[in-house]
């Protein structure tokens, strides 16, 4: 079940006596938690039937005493436990889990962790109550999980501006949230989102970003190559060398992959890197100007240059040189 289903049951008024939510990814747990917050009951219901527990500082007694009261003025109360997997003895829940209180909403937080399927208490959760399992996307679904974001905010975005903003973010789902919350605001009515709208309000530049050097590599357009790494040289937060160099690692293992496939159209490849069919066009540019033979040494020279960013066999050069010794190594 989804944090959505989650929530839409809520909204329907159904509900189970426990909700255990866990795994990699927070921001679809927090979704959850905050909704069991702020919407459950109203606001002079949760006055005294709401209960926020934290991990680090519960005790599982205090917890399982809170779930056995009842209701005060209200058909249920929801207790929360956040952090939970930073709790002690998170285990001695289970006398409770085995008989929840029907009138008891226990919405518990164990986020970057999961409960041992094969335990007791694991079991105990499936059976009385909904556990819920996040993981992170895949980088190939975070363009379109963004444009689904813009799209409920009554937006569209253009393709270079959805790449601009997932480019620079990465898998950070509430900040892209926040950001598209900011696009949304300065807007001020109009309805699609461009990269100069990326440009003036998040602060990525349209011209001087990882994706347009990724492209300057890809083409083998060394001037415009150097132009960037000069940006970045004097603008040093607008993209670090450590996020520069895995960014065009996985661009060049993933065309290390085209030259093995059988077939070499869009859907083929696209479905082979599992990359949004947007992207082909920059693998098959790749195959153009890269051999096999100079994507094997494009991906020896990114890991040789990024042991001598972190110092090791290389102490002084300053990132700015080691990308443009690199670039002009890749494209040789």
């Amino acid at each position: 079940m989804s944090a959505e289903k989650i929530i839409q049951e809520w909204k329907k008024g159904t509900f189970k006596p426990i909700y255990w939510l866990e795994g990699e990814e927070s921001y679809f747990i927090d979704q959850v938690v905050n909704y069991a917050e702020h919407k459950i009951l109203n606001e002079s219901e949760a006055g005294f039937n709401l209960t926020v527990f934290y991990g680090r500082d519960a005790d599982w007694a205090s917890v399982v005493n809170a779930c056995r009261r009842y209701p005060m003025f209200a058909e249920r109360q929801v207790v929360l436990l956040k952090e939970a997997q930073q709790m002690r003895d998170v285990e001695k829940l289970e006398a409770y889990i085995d008989n929840p209180l029907s009138s008891t909403i226990f919405v518990v937080s164990y986020k970057e962790k999961k409960v041992d399927a094969r335990t007791k208490f694991a079991k105990l959760l499936k059976q009385k109550g909904e556990v819920f399992t996040t993981k992170k996307l895949y980088e190939n679904q975070l363009p379109e999980w963004t444009n689904q974001m813009v799209i409920q905010h009554g937006l569209t975005i253009n393709q270079k501006a959805l790449l601009l903003l997932v480019d620079h973010i990465g898998n950070d789902l509430s900040r892209l949230q926040n950001e598209v919350e900011k696009l949304a605001v300065n807007l001020h009515g109009r309805k699609n989102i461009t990269e100069e709208d990326i440009e003036e309000f998040i602060g990525i530049s349209k011209e001087f970003n990882v994706f347009e050097l990724q492209d300057a590599v890809v083409k083998k357009d060394l001037p415009k190559a150097i132009r960037i790494i000069q940006y970045f040289s004097k603008n040093p937060k607008a993209a670090p060398i450590q996020m520069i160099l895995p960014a065009l690692y996985n661009f060049f293992s993933k065309v290390y992959v085209v030259f093995g496939l059988p077939a070499k159209d869009d859907k083929s490849i696209a479905a082979a890197l599992g990359v949004n069919p947007f992207f082909v066009k920059d693998y098959l540019t790749a195959i153009r100007n890269y051999d096999f033979r100079s994507t094997e040494k494009a991906l020896l020279l990114l890991h040789q240059y990024n042991l001598r960013s972190i110092g090791i066999g290389d102490a002084a050069t300053e990132d700015g040189d080691l990308l443009k010794e690199l670039v002009v190594k890749m494209m040789m």
